[in-house]
């Protein structure tokens, strides 16, 4: 079995590895530029473009594809354009409790799953001066944040997955992974 994760993200190939199943990285370089404004709608669009793009290449592996959004008072939140654009994120965020939405496609040949996870984040109240600091970290990270980075304890999850947050809900990549069970079986 071939499975490719079409991600250059780090942080999804770590959380991938939970399920130990072997896989390569294939980044799809494709564009998140999108119209939609409907938050489940843009990450499972986004996840299935990704998926398709590294797919159409390799006709014969299962593709992962993935994409998350950060979404505050119903504004979707990307990865931020610039330093300032993380610190107007962060500014918007601090204090706030949002949510976290990820997409995720899986396609093994002319078999395709879509689905999408959310999760209810609370993040601290943050001065000026340590948002000053965050918004250099975090350029590559829906709603400029990480809250799997220990320094960064400023987010917490109130409802959903952990995983889903830090950008691959790995119980539902499981879940899908177990209906492509013809071609593939769950390790353990």
């Amino acid at each position: 079995m071939n499975f490719i994760l079409a991600s250059g993200s780090p942080r999804r190939r770590a959380l991938l590895k939970k399920l130990r199943i072997p896989f390569k990285v294939i980044v799809s370089h494709v564009s998140e530029k999108s119209a939609e404004t409907r938050p489940v709608h843009l990450v499972r669009a986004l996840a299935l473009r990704k998926a398709r793009a590294v797919a159409s290449k390799n006709p014969k592996a299962i593709v992962l594809g993935a994409d998350t959004v950060v979404v505050l008072k119903g504004k979707i939140l990307g990865k931020p354009k610039d330093i300032q654009d993380a610190y107007r994120m962060l500014y918007r965020l601090s204090g706030s409790r949002h949510k976290v939405y990820t997409g995720v496609a899986l396609i093994e040949g002319t078999k395709t799953l879509v689905d999408s996870a959310v999760s209810v984040v609370s993040m601290k109240k943050i001065n000026l001066d340590r948002l000053l600091v965050l918004s250099r970290k975090h350029l590559d990270k829906a709603g400029a944040y990480a809250i799997q980075e220990k320094k960064d304890p400023i987010a917490r999850i109130v409802r959903g997955s952990y995983d889903n947050v830090v950008g691959l809900p790995v119980d539902l990549v499981g879940r899908m992974l177990r209906k492509f069970s013809s071609t593939y079986d769950m390790p353990g």
